[in-house]
């Protein structure tokens, strides 16, 4: 038995990296998931390792800032298992420079993918929530970053949306209770992922959406992190996905509006 037998999940981002290691932890539970992923390839094969050890998914493809997004991943979830308990939203990348280099395109494709696609994909959520009452807590937990906490220096675009996610989140938990929806956020510190694993010059870069975003940072960058982490080293994308887990659980079921930093200690 699975503490979360029974349930259907959808996660953002479950392609690659912490999104994929969440959508396998909720699978390893006993949840139903719907994964999604910008491309294909990457989400098939997080439904493909999900279907391999038993458990059950599906994708669904697409940008989450697609205008049909939202009402096409809660449909998904719907008709391929009957349900949606589990909202995780994960989807993310970063696009960095100083403010004075920023332009108008880069603080609005962040805003967006981080900010106002998971308030599209709650909004939407909505009506099937209230229409299908439940004698038990269904959950959403709203992926933010210690640079929505703190700042991070090149980060404005992010660490404002990553700010607003936590907004969102507080307000969703007061606007949501009378439904038994909890609604939580995880600040992730350094985690170890592709966009920010240690690379050599400055010319490693990943295309993302028909964009050529810089990937990776310098060596001296993951020495610095290492040297101020009380634990001495970044987090993995499967203890990340560990946190998210907690909060989908009945064991936080008098736990909601909150933002758990994950982060090893270092703030």
């Amino acid at each position: 038995m699975g503490t979360l037998d029974g349930k259907v999940a959808i996660v953002t981002g479950a392609g690659r990296g912490i999104g994929h290691e969440i959508a396998l932890k909720l699978a390893s539970e006993g949840a139903s998931v719907v994964v999604n992923d910008l491309d294909e390839l990457p989400a098939d094969t997080t439904v493909r390792t999900i279907k391999a050890a038993g458990g059950h998914a599906v994708a669904c493809v697409g940008s989450v800032t697609d205008e049909d997004f939202p009402d096409r991943v809660i449909a998904t979830a719907v008709d391929s298992f009957g349900g949606l308990d589990i909202i995780v939203n994960n989807a993310g990348y970063t696009w960095d420079t100083v403010i004075q280099k920023m332009t108008d395109e880069q603080w609005d494709a962040i805003l967006a993918l981080h900010l106002k696609a998971p308030f599209r994909i709650l909004r939407a959520a909505l009506p099937y929530f209230k229409a299908n009452p439940t004698d038990y807590h269904r959950k959403v937990v709203n992926v933010s970053s210690v640079a929505g906490l703190y700042g991070n220096p090149g980060q404005s675009n992010y660490a404002a949306a990553k700010a607003g996610v936590i907004g969102l989140t507080k307000t969703l938990a007061k606007e949501w209770g009378r439904y038994k929806v909890n609604v939580n956020a995880v600040a992730f510190g350094f985690i170890l992922t592709r966009m920010t694993e240690a690379v050599a010059g400055d010319d490693s870069f990943v295309e993302i959406g028909g964009r050529k975003i810089k990937a990776g940072v310098s060596q001296a960058v993951l020495d610095r992190v290492k040297s101020s982490n009380p634990l001495g080293r970044p987090g993995t994308p499967v203890e990340a996905a560990g946190a998210v887990y907690v909060l989908c659980t009945p064991d936080t079921d008098y736990v909601s509006g909150q933002c758990l930093t994950v982060d090893a200690g270092s703030r």
